[in-house]
């Protein structure tokens, strides 16, 4: 087993050396982790429109509708896998016994079908088994989308989506793992205090965002400097996007106030799907905020995502939407799913968040 770090450092030197790209590398990675069977557990490969989709079912019997989590896998939309999150759901299924359907749902991944394809597979999935969730056992009202990191992304991006449908049913709740939700700005406490902790450097963050754009990397200065941005956008936008809004106890390790970098037209439009909600759920309209379901939000004091979480918390709570808010003291990114990959390698503040994200279903 390597430890996560070595495998990002792996995967940069043997894109540099030309061996292969750190994308496929990591692909390879996460496919390697293998497959998680359980006797209490159905699990059945099926197809929902053109995306792979994963159901865990309890084997026990039950005669009431059971609740279903619909899970989206993170990974920039480059890479991760339907392994990669075995463990979390086969936990949920098995924690909350008779009553719990997971569904992991395998998205086409970039570049090979570019953004936003992502998106629009997992809408496309979910809005099928909405529609299809009795033929499950699944109550639809009690359905439930879930993702870490950029599949927090995804998953709030999907909430957003759907909150005009009046021809489906309400989701019951999002659950969003240390989302990725803003391109507006890498500026914010969170990426200055973190931005060398592993496992997601603000460099990485920022070349792995081009990537998923199949933008060339040479920009990648200009946008960590907000050249990207327009004034009107930026005053649009710092409603929303703000450090002022960070609490004061999460800019005590430190934090600047950015200086301001001339705007550059060649990058804004090199880069504008970054300024789409799907991309950037942060920055969506009072309108929609406003009709999103319950929220369970996860973030951590080490990685460079925390403050989008805090924003978005406050933005749902200004709207009067229900947040269930866990902040990890001692967290990272991809701890949660890093207490899965062995004893070695096992943290307590991944455990801790595992089970706050249980407690919350088991209200749902």
């Amino acid at each position: 087993k390597l430890p996560p770090k070595l495998i990002l450092f792996s995967g940069r030197l043997l894109e540099k050396v030309g061996i292969t790209s750190e994308v496929q590398f990591l692909r390879i990675i996460m496919d390697g982790i293998p497959p998680l069977e359980d006797k209490h557990l159905f699990i059945k490969d099926l197809r929902f429109e053109k995306v792979k989709v994963r159901i865990y079912q309890p084997k026990i019997p039950t005669t009431s509708q059971r609740r279903g989590i619909l899970y989206f896998h993170g990974g920039v939309g480059l890479f991760g896998s339907i392994r990669k999150s075995l463990q979390f759901l086969t936990r949920t299924s098995l924690d909350m016994a008779m009553v719990t359907l997971s569904l992991l749902f395998r998205y086409r991944l970039a570049p090979e079908h570019p953004y936003p394809t992502q998106f629009e597979d997992c809408l496309a999935a979910t809005i099928h088994f909405m529609r299809t969730a009795q033929d499950y056992g699944v109550d639809p009202s009690r359905i439930i989308i879930c993702g870490d990191s950029s599949g927090g992304t995804l998953t709030a991006a999907v909430a957003q989506a759907l909150v005009n449908r009046r021809d489906l049913p309400k989701l019951r709740a999002q659950i969003l793992i240390y989302p990725f939700l803003q391109s507006v700005n890498f500026n914010l406490p969170s990426y200055q205090q973190n931005e060398g902790v592993p496992i997601l450097l603000k460099q990485r963050i920022l070349a792995l965002g081009l990537k998923y754009l199949n933008r060339d990397l040479s920009i990648m200065e200009a946008v960590s400097k907000h050249s990207h941005i327009p004034e009107d956008l930026q005053l649009k936008y710092q409603k929303w996007v703000n450090p002022d809004y960070i609490p004061h106890e999460f800019k005590s390790r430190g934090y600047k106030p950015s200086t301001t970098h001339p705007f550059s037209e060649e990058i804004y439009t090199l880069v504008k799907p970054v300024f789409d909600t799907v991309f950037s759920p942060l920055i969506a309209e009072d309108s929609v905020i406003a009709q999103l379901p319950e929220a369970f939000i996860l973030t951590c004091e080490f990685d460079v995502l925390r403050d989008d979480g805090l924003l978005y918390k406050k933005r749902l709570e200004d709207h009067g939407i229900k947040v269930t808010w866990c902040h990890l003291q001692e967290g990272f990114h991809g701890t949660v799913f890093l207490a899965f990959w062995g004893r070695v390698i096992a943290f307590q503040s991944g455990n801790k968040g595992l089970k706050k994200i249980v407690n919350f279903l088991r209200l749902m």
